[in-house]
């Protein structure tokens, strides 16, 4: 059951509130062949079935519900309603306050800043999910100790043994989230590294230099840009990685250590 708001129409006085409905079935604001949601223009066929744009082209203006011919005669009752709407953004929950037209609502998802994020943690009793700023804090007051803290432009080691897959770090002043893991496979070690926060923000926010020390002999270097997502992936990346050769972990075990350097920007693509 979804809520919408309904905007005084244009012959009224502008400060009339606008009236809430209840939408019992919103499957009724869905191009009933594609199940997406309506955007104008909206057709109909002679008999009243709709479709959207794209979907009378992909039936070649056949409607599939009686085979009469659909795509020449435009819904203006149904467009109007679909202009009317407005739905709340399903991160409301999470702090978003956006009111998006129904047409619109998926475009706006893919943007909002307040897609949850999910603690990252390794501990099998936190299932918290929040905001980015919200999980900043959270981490801060309830996993200060499992949390290894940086400073931006600031190298620091970390040695990561056979049987450690995870590091979580914090930004001192900010509180920016970022996560290593490793995933062992036969051929070497996949190691990626990511910012948990929504990824609207969009790549290159965040970069990061690794100088993987496996002897005094052996040193393998690598700086990137470090992708936002909302949650620690449990599947080896298929990109933005960094790949040690199983024959260079022979030599120690597969334990090995890392200089590591996170940057905002791409200050760390500068020093590599």
């Amino acid at each position: 059951m979804a809520e919408q708001q309904i905007p005084p129409a244009e012959n009224q006085s502008s400060s009339t509130t606008p009236v809430s409905l209840t939408l019992l079935d919103p499957d009724v604001l869905e191009c009933p062949i594609c199940r997406e949601p309506l955007k104008i223009p909206i057709f109909q066929c002679e008999n009243g079935h709709l479709a959207c744009s794209q979907c009378c082209e992909k039936v070649k203006k056949i409607c599939p519900s009686c085979k009469s011919p659909n795509g020449y005669s435009r819904c203006r009752a149904m467009e109007r309603v679909i202009e009317a709407c407005r739905v709340s953004c399903p991160n409301a929950k999470y702090g978003c306050k956006e009111n998006t037209s129904f047409g619109n609502r998926a475009s706006h998802e893919k943007q909002c800043l307040f897609a949850p994020c999910f603690c990252p943690v390794p501990l099998n009793d936190c299932n918290y999910v929040g905001s980015d700023k919200n999980l900043r804090n959270h981490i801060r007051a309830k996993h200060k100790d499992h949390v290894i803290p940086i400073v931006f432009d600031t190298p620091l080691t970390l040695v990561m043994g056979s049987s450690e897959k995870i590091a979580c770090f914090q930004e001192k002043k900010d509180g920016e989230l970022f996560v290593v893991q490793a995933f062992r496979k036969s051929y070497g070690l996949v190691v990626s590294v990511n910012c948990i926060a929504p990824s609207a923000h969009g790549l290159g926010r965040f970069s990061c230099c690794m100088d993987v020390i496996i002897d005094p002999s052996i040193k393998l270097k690598q700086a990137s840009t470090v992708r936002e997502i909302q949650k620690k992936i449990h599947e080896e990346p298929k990109d933005s990685f960094m790949l040690i050769p199983s024959h260079m972990l022979m030599l120690t075990d597969w334990s090995f250590g890392i200089d590591i350097c996170f940057s905002r920007g791409m200050d760390s693509f500068i020093r590599a």
